[in-house]
């Protein structure tokens, strides 16, 4: 194991219905870097993870919204999945959390569909950033400059398409957190 993230934290915040794997394996790589990695949900106890459009594991969420603050963590993890984008983007605390963690300049690392609470929580304009496909025209409504890309990283915004994706948005928040 490296220790090259050793004294960081990242938040990864997720509601029921968050794709499993665009959650575990960035978990995983920043824990194998050294890193603490936390999920983060609207509630305790546990949060749904979905493989696509069935329902797959449980995890322990380790804080909640209301309990978490932007000078808590090192940067932010926003997994995807359909119910989880549109459902987390509802949560005011979870966007308010994003905005603080904006303005302090740390990493937010995004794919998929978690892009959605970026758009709502108007931190795209300016940017340059992919997502999965369906949400360009969302994106670029909320000033985003949408392109089709394995990963983008713009100043502190990482983001990237799909599952597919994963080992190079790995690398490129690795590597941010490194720097």
């Amino acid at each position: 194991m490296s220790n090259s993230l050793k004294g960081k934290r990242v938040a990864l915040l997720v509601t029921d219905g968050f794709e499993q794997v665009e959650m575990t394996s960035p978990r995983d790589a920043l824990r194998e870097a050294g890193a603490i990695a936390d999920i983060i949900s609207a509630k305790s106890g546990e949060v749904q993870g979905w493989n696509h459009t069935d329902p797959a594991d449980t995890f322990t969420v380790d804080r909640t919204f209301d309990a978490t603050h932007a000078d808590d963590y090192d940067a932010v993890v926003l997994p995807g999945g359909v119910v989880n984008g549109d459902n987390i983007r509802l949560h005011d605390l979870a966007k308010s959390l994003l905005k603080n963690v904006a303005k302090a300049n740390k990493p937010i690392a995004v794919i998929c569909h978690g892009a959605w609470i970026l758009a709502s929580a108007d931190l795209v304009k300016g940017k340059k950033m992919t997502s999965w496909p369906s949400l360009a025209d969302d994106l670029r409504n909320a000033g985003a400059e949408w392109v089709d890309q394995e990963v983008v990283v713009d100043g502190n915004l990482i983001s990237s398409r799909k599952p597919d994706d994963l080992d190079a948005f790995n690398r490129a928040l690795i590597d941010k957190l490194a720097a």
